[in-house]
Formats: structure tokens, sequence, C-alpha cells
């Protein structure tokens, strides 16, 4: 299955200590590395540097906790489950059929 996985930096401290934490997640993220059981179709930062977005595909969506118990402290997640476009109209489309004949 895919998911789309946002994070954004947690902010609202002192410049100091924003600097700080910055500073510490690029240390974090340099020893991270990813689940062997999930694959980076698109690993994405933002150009604003607030944050990024990941299209992932696993087969266990357990693995994609791993992420935000390591950076929880310094990142927001999100985690939002997806299907290619044509399949997801497949199914909107048969909702709409099931609405029809009810």
């Amino acid at each position: 299955m895919k998911f789309v996985v946002t994070w954004r930096t947690r902010s609202g401290a002192s410049a100091a200590d924003n600097e700080a934490a910055a500073a510490r997640v690029l240390q974090v993220f340099g020893k991270w590395t990813p689940p062997s059981d999930e694959t980076f179709h698109q690993f994405l930062g933002r150009l604003d540097g607030t944050g990024g977005f990941a299209v992932v595909e696993t087969d266990n969506p357990d693995s994609l906790a791993e992420a935000p118990a390591k950076f929880g402290t310094y990142l927001d997640f999100e985690i939002i489950p997806v299907n290619d476009v044509a399949e997801t109209t497949r199914v909107l489309g048969e909702g709409v059929e099931f609405r029809k004949s009810v």
C-alpha cells in the first residue's frame, strides 16, 4: 500500500532553541536509514525549509511509525494512505452506482 508522509518542523521556541533543534535533527537524520520493508518512490523537501513529503510503499504500515518515533520531538508528521487515481476513481464510481440503486 502507498502512503504520503508529510512532516513539518516544530517551532515556537526561541530562535536559539529552533536553531539548536534544526542542527540536532540534521545530525540525527544523517544516521537514519529507511526501514528495509519500505520503498520510497519520492522523498522531497519543501523549498521553504519547513518540512517535506515522501511517497512510501510498504506492506507493513506499522513500520511507518518508526520515523515519527525517532524524529517526533523535532517534526510533526501526518501519514495518509493513498491509492493510484485510477483505483480511487473506480471505487468512487462504485459508490455513485450504489447510491443510484437505492
